[in-house]
């Protein structure tokens, strides 16, 4: 296989990563910055959907009589994917600090917060939403981490109609075929990650390149390699394997030697989570074996993990050292300040962003929660990101958003492989296709 041919592949990646957040069985409501814990309620199995309805109907006009404006956020709060969810839960606190200048309010109602733990199982996804939505009489439910818990939730928004803000779960399905017109995602999803990839390798791509893929086995991993595949297939590469492993398993062995056994030319990792494939591929030695690894750009914290493959060409979801802009400038000088020097992580910027477009659309409804108006209100709109600007698509109200060609590079002032920019990729150039 030719060289270029080698460099320009390797930019195909996907490290697909979601979200979580903060408490095990306990609900925690948070008014801007303060917070209490009371008991999780499970929902009365004998209940009818028009009791149920009118509970939800109650609380929602009590909160609305109090100036108050209900958040639910439905989070993997333990688990592997943990540390996604803290990186969410201050982006989306520090959105509403900042798109409120610190007031806590829009429209002259209060933002209170309630946060709910799925477990990152889709059952209790759906009785921590029917909780929100009935109990708490949230007006907006933002999540969740995992894709399996958001595809579960999505019947409920529309039966309630209400509306939700999908940050950060990337399944393409989401906002394809189980869709429905209160889904909007700040999150960008696989097929944006996979174009991305395409539109970074655009040129000439010689037919017979083997490519092997190694994915979590649930929604999220499916999808990121169903849409990698349509890419590089369309480049004339072959997928020759699809391997997928036990997203809670800390054994890859199986996994890794079917792969090797394959003999591919690439292979292409998409993963989420704490407990990566990454140390078990360096020990059974798969790049010494001829095969090139092609992965994205994870969090700061599985970064450091990434040592054996720098100078790998790829594509980044966010760093805080990719955008130029002001939202971003404020985020990272305000997560200093907060977090004792730290700096914000792979999906801080997509909870301040979701923060953000809630706040948008309240000021432009001048604090009317009524679903169908919000939808209305959403659909098309653009607003400011750390990301840049972002705009939910009418058709299917996947937000557009800027993606970054990198490379992984050994940088000055890092004690971690750093993602350093080729070229920053615009919405326009990374739309994913419509498939709702």
């Amino acid at each position: 296989m030719n060289v270029k041919l080698k460099m320009m592949f390797s930019i195909l990646t996907v490290f697909l990563l979601v979200f979580s957040m903060a408490c095990g069985s306990t609900t925690t409501s948070t008014e801007q910055g303060q917070s209490d814990t009371e008991s999780d309620e499970s929902t009365n199995a004998e209940e009818t959907p028009s009791e149920t309805s009118e509970q939800s109907e109650s609380a929602a006009e009590e909160s609305e009589e109090k100036g108050v404006i209900k958040i639910g956020v439905l989070a993997s709060l333990t688990g592997p994917l943990e540390v996604y969810g803290n990186q969410t839960l201050r982006g989306l606190e520090m959105g509403f600090d900042y798109a409120t200048n610190g007031t806590g309010e829009v429209a002259g109602k209060k933002i209170e917060i309630v946060y709910e733990d799925t477990e990152t199982k889709p059952d209790i996804a759906v009785q921590k939403a029917t909780r929100l939505l009935e109990d708490e009489g949230v007006d907006i439910i933002v999540g969740s981490t995992s894709s399996g818990d958001t595809l579960a939730v999505l019947p409920i928004m529309e039966e309630y109609e209400k509306v939700m803000i999908v940050e950060p779960a990337v399944a393409d399905s989401i906002t394809g075929a189980n869709w429905n017109k209160y889904i909007f995602r700040t999150a960008r999803n696989s097929s944006q990650d996979a174009v991305t990839a395409a539109q970074a390798i655009a040129g000439d791509v010689s037919e017979g390149v083997k490519v092997a893929t190694l994915a979590p086995d649930y929604a999220f991993g499916h999808d990121g390699v169903s849409a990698f595949k349509t890419a590089a297939e369309s480049l004339g590469a072959e997928v020759i394997l699809e391997e997928y492993a036990d997203p809670t398993a800390v054994d890859f062995t199986s996994n890794i030697q079917r792969i090797l056994d394959a003999d591919p030319d690439y292979l292409f990792i998409v993963w989420a989570g704490a407990n990566t494939p990454f140390n078990q591929i360096a020990d059974m030695k798969v790049q010494e074996s001829g095969i090139q690894i092609s992965t994205g750009v994870p969090d700061i914290g599985a970064l450091y993990g990434l040592e054996s493959i720098i100078g790998m060409k790829g594509f980044a979801v966010y760093h805080h050292s990719l955008p130029s802009n002001e939202v971003n400038d404020w985020l990272v000088e305000e997560h200093q300040k907060r977090f004792d020097g730290e700096y914000p992580d792979l999906f801080t910027p997509g909870g301040m962003s979701a923060a953000i477009a809630i706040v948008e659309a309240l000021e432009k409804t001048n604090g009317d929660t009524n679903g169908d108006v919000l939808v209305e209100t959403l659909e098309g709109m653009s607003f400011e990101t750390p990301k840049g600007t972002m705009t939910f698509r009418a058709e299917d109200h996947q937000a557009m958003q800027t993606m970054y060609s990198v490379s992984l590079e050994k940088v000055d002032g890092y004690d971690y492989p750093v993602p350093v920019l080729i070229k920053e990729l615009s919405p326009e150039d990374t739309a994913p296709p419509i498939k709702n």
